[in-house]
């Protein structure tokens, strides 16, 4: 049996297991009142007093600009920007392309079409019989392929973010974006060799799943930004992913196929190099050794067979935080939920849009562009007031609801302008992914944030697996003319996000609200109304507790 899992206070450096009495817990919080009380009372004597590394509490616009100061300030955000922009670009810039190259070559190698015009060339109505078969061929090789991508990142994804715990962000991204640079390679080939098994495309993609680089991205955000700031920056995080699937597809137009794939395959490579040559080191040497403390605490006195037994039982063993709590559980729900849809949608859209509503390349890019420029607009611009004003509870609820009413709008669309006016609601729910990244980061000790974000990921790659293929199924059912047709998997995948946003109203305010412990820190008279007890097993890090902003790096000197 693995051993018991054990949490590690922020605060002292100390453990103890999730079965501890009340009266331990409330020697901790007591702990942690009195460094409040101590850094409160230095701020009361004299603004001399003041220590420069400090958080100190902002209002209004000086907040918000604190937050961008802090952001910029730093190499980590810097970097992960950056990195995110090559990626996207390499990436974004083919999501048109890869379709229509796997159709055309399924067609030719696997159902003998030879007509010197591709398939892509022909409108909805003309297109042959051998083209709409490599179509399906490309659609169904393209689920199966981001099934066992999933089931990997399922797999190891929280226990790559355990690992980069205790060993660094830095060289486990370098081997992450590195698998990243083969799909691109691979098309690239499939497009100068004739005879290439198109296969091999989707075989490689499916590897990226072995290591998740967003995650750990996610990760080396959490180890130098505070927790009430975690929310925001994951969204700008995602923003520049956005914005380049945003720009990206306007390639495919100005280039020919060939060009595009070769310009994605040297974004994505520079990338890497980037992040060989460049990327810092976000995690603190302390954080490391307290996570490593704890790993060896769970192996010792075990014999060498038992450690065996257990290093191979260890990924389903990091998956258990997730069923820390009803909290964590809850959580996983709305992240399985979403993730589903948000996958199904972004394998099976473009394939849809193009058999179904004659989509060519300009009207995909006119499609992502509306949806990265409006996401970025949503996750640098109204993330953080949204959060600021009604909580991040609440910023999930209308996420989902948003959400519903894009896919529905998905299923029911016949031409090209409803598509377009669903991405640009469907923008607006970008957000509720970082919002769950951040809410999960504030409510765990600060030497599991990479086991955390792997563990989400988890989840979101069993989601994102089984979504497809189970509006595929939808699809296969409805294609004839049952219900609402051939577009009744996206009026499904509405009801999905329903369901979501009914388990979001559901999550408690004091867990799933920053604004709670925000307001706590600002009390005029700190001697009254001291904050409760946290659970042990879900310490929320309090950002005016002096020991938990040092060891955070979120106001000191930056990491190396």
């Amino acid at each position: 049996m693995p051993p018991q899992e054990q949490v590690v206070s922020p605060d002292t450096g100390t453990s103890w297991d999730n079965d501890d009495s009340q009266a331990g817990r409330q020697r901790s919080s007591f702990s942690k009142n009195e460094s409040t009380i101590n850094v409160s009372n230095a701020n009361l004597d004299s603004m001399e007093n003041l220590d420069p590394f400090e958080p100190i509490q902002r209002r209004s616009i000086f907040h918000r600009e604190s937050f961008l100061m802090q952001f910029a300030s730093k190499k980590g955000p810097r970097a992960i920007f950056l990195l995110l922009m090559c990626l996207a670009l390499g990436v974004g810039s083919t999501i048109g392309v890869v379709p229509a190259v796997m159709t055309d070559r399924y067609a030719r190698l696997q159902h003998g079409y030879d007509d010197p015009t591709d398939c892509a060339d022909y409108d909805m109505n003309s297109k042959p019989q051998e083209c709409l078969d490599g179509s399906a061929d490309a659609q169904n090789i393209h689920a199966i392929g981001n099934l066992i991508s999933n089931i990997l990142t399922f797999t190891t994804s929280s226990l790559m973010g355990s690992l980069s715990d205790e060993y660094g962000r830095r060289s486990l991204l370098v081997v992450g974006v590195f698998f990243s640079c083969l799909p691109p390679l691979c098309l690239v080939l499939i497009q100068f060799i004739p005879t290439m098994n198109p296969t091999w495309y989707y075989v490689v993609s499916a590897s990226t799943g072995l290591v998740n680089w967003i995650a750990l991205c996610m990760s080396a955000l959490a180890d130098v930004m505070p927790p009430e700031w975690r929310a925001a920056s994951f969204g700008l995080l995602l923003a520049g992913l956005s914005l380049g699937f945003a720009g990206a597809p306007t390639l495919a137009i100005l280039m020919g196929h060939r060009q595009v794939s070769i310009m994605g395959f040297f974004m994505v490579f520079l990338g890497w190099l980037n992040t060989l040559f460049f990327f810092p080191e976000t995690l603190s040497p302390e954080k490391a050794a307290m996570a490593s403390a704890v790993r060896r605490l769970q192996v010792e006195g075990m014999t060498k067979k038992e450690r065996i037994i257990w290093n191979l039982k260890r990924p389903a063993w990091e998956l258990s935080i997730l069923n820390r709590n009803d909290f964590f559980r809850l959580l996983a729900v709305l992240a399985f939920f979403s993730g589903m849809v948000s996958s199904g949608d972004q394998t099976l859209l473009v394939y849809y849009l193009e058999e179904r509503l004659a989509f060519k390349d300009s009207d995909v890019a006119t499609m992502f562009m509306i949806n990265g420029l409006l996401g970025v607009f949503a996750q640098a611009a109204i993330l953080k007031p949204s959060i600021d004003c009604i909580g991040e509870r609440m910023v999930l609820a209308c996420c989902f609801v948003l959400g519903a009413i894009d896919n529905f709008m998905y299923g029911i669309a016949r031409d090209k302008s409803v598509i377009f006016a669903a991405g640009a609601i469907g923008a607006l729910s970008m957000v509720s992914f970082p919002t769950i990244s951040a809410i999960k980061a504030n409510n765990v000790n600060e030497s599991e944030q990479g086991r955390i974000q792997g563990a989400l990921y988890s989840v979101q790659a069993l989601a994102s697996g089984t979504g497809p293929m189970l509006m595929r199924f939808v699809y296969h059912l409805t294609v004839d003319g049952a219900f609402l047709g051939p577009g009744s998997m996206f009026v499904f995948a509405s009801g999905l996000l329903m369901i979501a946003s009914g388990c979001a109203y559901a999550l408690p305010k004091s867990k799933a609200d920053s604004r709670a412990s925000r307001r706590r820190s600002q009390l005029p008279n700190i001697f009254e109304d001291f904050p409760e007890a946290e659970d042990e097993s879900t310490p929320f890090v309090d950002p005016t507790a002096r020991d938990s902003s040092s060891s955070s790096g979120s106001y000191g000197t930056e990491m190396p």
